[in-house]
């Protein structure tokens, strides 16, 4: 091997060097200075991010094991964005004085988990794969008891890292019986050798599983809400966002290019989780009054919704989720940006405290009313846009029951959606939230977000480029 083809997975070795360059600013850096920590190391990311738009060869390595293409390098991308974002919005929060003193612990974990994100994207064999989501998972347990003094920030770390091992066993378990039975592990070898014989089949249904326990796909999903609360929001909205949208990218290269022999069967079980997790993850976000717990049963409810392009098989398929999750990204950052502000700033997380918003911060009311209307689907917006290519790649493949469903939950998402618009612009309260100015950096995540709301929605030429690099299938 030579230096050529380590460029192929620079990504991955850019953020080991980002995790060594914390490590030793741990050690080099004026404690004096410790505030401007969080800059440098969103700087460093800035770099990484910037570094991984750069245009490279497409190529494998290991033997195999590890596939860099335009596709993947395009979900790393997204990523990137989207962790950028967390990382501009996390400032205030590591500026209290119980996170000050843990802020390179923050960053190197947010790097470390992201990087075991990468090798699963770039997985052309499953112990590839394995590897990537262990270094994902267990540096993200630690993040969401990241505020230790706190017993629900304790409690959402130890429920994470038990559910986790509970679907890493699963899923091995399937991976022991689809290897006993193919005599290989490699995704290309695996395509051609696959012959849907019943252990093969049940191998399959608790990789499956275990993979929804990542989603969050329902009935898989009992964890999801309790998390999500507990852990402190920006990592909240980093479960949500990034590490969803990292077990989804993978979920679908693995069904398309492993699993095409069981099309018919894999359709099938996605049919049925894809209605029950859009219709579970709205009935019961309509129940909620903390605003994390409402996020994340919107957030289950969404993987329904990508479960429709998953189900085409496609191009358009492909390209659908894709699409989709960057307008995901933009609009769930915005509402987790405006949550966090306001937790930030008074301590309150409940719909009622929103109440009289508009009159005292107004931009804050709009910014989250945008990112609610995207992620409802309601156009000019971009989840609009989103939401009908993933519902277009579905009846595509004659699943118009499927959409129908799709559409009625579309239509009581935007019912509990609005519930929150009522409570900011409608809704009395003789004490309303204060106003306050956010600073700097959340002014500057949020203004990425609302630009990302409107430029995604109408810049059909994203979708164009994402269909010219989605693989034939």
């Amino acid at each position: 091997m030579n230096l050529q083809d380590f460029l192929l997975m620079r990504q991955e070795l850019l953020l080991a060097l980002a995790v060594i360059t914390m490590l030793a600013a741990e050690i080099f850096w004026n404690p004096a200075k410790r505030s401007s920590k969080s800059l440098f190391a969103v700087i460093l990311f800035s770099v990484v991010t910037a570094a991984g738009m750069i245009p490279s060869e497409e190529g494998f390595l290991f033997g195999g094991m590890y596939i860099a293409s335009s596709l993947t390098t395009l979900m790393k991308n997204i990523l990137n964005i989207g962790v950028l974002i967390i990382l501009i919005q996390s400032f205030t929060w590591l500026r209290k004085p119980e996170n000050s003193e843990r802020v390179s612990e923050y960053f190197i974990l947010i790097f470390s988990t992201l990087a075991g994100m990468f090798f699963m994207i770039s997985a052309g064999h499953f112990l590839m794969f394995y590897l990537g989501l262990e270094l994902a998972t267990i540096p993200i347990a630690a993040l969401a008891a990241f505020e230790r003094y706190k017993n629900k920030s304790a409690e959402a770390g130890i429920k994470l890292i038990l559910i986790s091992a509970l679907s890493s066993g699963v899923l091995l378990y399937g991976l022991s019986m689809i290897y006993g039975t193919s005599g290989t592990l490699y995704f290309y070898d695996l395509s051609r050798v696959f012959r849907a014989g019943s252990l093969q089949i049940l191998g399959f249904i608790f990789f499956f599983a275990g993979m929804a326990f990542k989603i969050s796909i329902v009935p898989f999903h009992l964890w999801t809400a309790d998390v999500y609360e507990g852990a402190p929001i920006n990592i909240t909205s980093y479960l949500s966002v990034i590490s969803k949208g990292a077990a989804l990218f993978i979920f679908i290269l693995i069904l398309y290019s492993v699993f095409p022999v069981i099309k018919v069967s894999w359709q099938k079980t996605i049919l049925v989780t894809s209605i029950l997790t859009m219709t579970i993850g709205n009935l019961f976000a309509i129940r909620q009054q903390n605003l994390k717990r409402f996020l994340a049963f919107s957030s289950i409810s969404q993987a329904g919704y990508i479960l429709l392009g998953i189900i085409g098989a496609n191009q358009l398929g492909m390209t659908s989720v894709v699409y989709y999750m960057i307008v995901y990204i933009f609009s769930n950052l915005g509402a987790f940006g405006v949550v966090t502000a306001i937790s930030n700033a008074t301590g309150k997380e409940n719909i009622d405290d929103y109440n009289g918003l508009y009159h005292t911060n107004p931009g804050l009311s709009l910014t989250m009313t945008l990112a609610l209307f995207s992620l409802a689907g309601i156009p000019p917006v971009a989840g609009f846009f989103g939401k009908f290519f993933l519902f277009t790649a579905a009846a595509e493949k004659g699943f118009y029951f499927l959409v129908l469903i799709a559409v009625l939950n579309t239509i009581i998402s935007l019912y509990y959606y609005l519930l929150v618009v009522k409570a900011m612009f409608i809704n009395k309260n003789e004490n309303p939230i204060a106003g306050f100015k956010s600073d700097l950096p959340t002014r500057v995540a949020l203004t990425i977000c609302i630009a990302g709301i409107f430029a995604t929605g109408f810049a059909s030429i994203i979708f164009e480029y994402i269909k010219s690099i989605s693989f034939g299938v």
